[in-house]
């Protein structure tokens, strides 16, 4: 079936198409001879983008400490060494210098407070409080720690043999309920060394016949 060149020029002379592109940003319409249109329209959102300053948890805890250390040169004038009442512990490889002054229950280590440098771990709180708790003292005196060497553990085992020597000095009748709980005994136990040809202190390599 053969078309004629005319008949197809013919009938697309026959057609008409107009464009019309309207003044409202991203509209467009087409109209054929049948009026047909479509607009398309995109809203841009707005960003909005609020940021506030808020004080860093770094600068409260340097604002406690500092008032921490005023608080401490200001009950020991002359440093720990000058006090009447303090008390020497030692655990492991770690060293306490302990004083006792009449307050409400204070415990500051090393110019922190005492849960916070001990992590509020529970056993290492009750350490340090297990002296004064065997005499009724919890809310009797203020204890200022300065301790150094050795882990947390036994810093506050540490902490708590100086605690019950200086109860010593506050009264020798404290020495027997004291003495009852083993708290004025001072535990040797260290790590023990590691040996030439051995893993660790006890550990050998496996051994092999062949």
């Amino acid at each position: 079936m053969a078309i004629s060149v005319a008949s197809l020029a013919s009938s697309f002379a026959s057609l008409s198409f107009s464009s019309q592109i309207s003044q409202k940003p991203y509209a467009v319409s087409l109209a054929h001879s049948k009026q047909f249109s479509f607009s398309l329209t995109s809203k841009i959102p707005t960003l909005v983008v609020s940021a506030s300053v808020t004080e860093a948890p770094e600068t409260e805890e340097l604002e406690t400490r500092e008032n921490l250390l005023k608080l401490v040169k200001s009950r020991l004038p002359g440093g720990f060494a000058a006090q009447p009442i303090f008390g020497t512990g030692r655990r492991k490889s770690a060293s306490a210098r302990v004083v006792l002054q009449e307050g409400s229950g204070k415990i500051i280590i090393n110019y922190r407070d005492a849960k916070e440098y001990l992590q509020g771990n529970p056993l290492w709180i009750q350490y340090v409080k297990t002296p004064l708790a065997t005499l009724g003292y919890e809310a009797s005196y203020d204890i200022f720690v300065k301790v150094e060497g050795g882990g947390l553990s036994g810093q506050a085992q540490a902490i708590s043999l100086g605690i019950a020597r200086a109860l010593l000095k506050v009264s020798e009748n404290h020495r027997k309920p004291l003495r009852v709980e083993g708290l004025l005994t001072r535990d040797a136990r260290v790590v023990e060394r590691k040996k030439v040809g051995l893993k660790k202190a006890r550990k050998r390599p496996q051994f092999s016949k062949r």
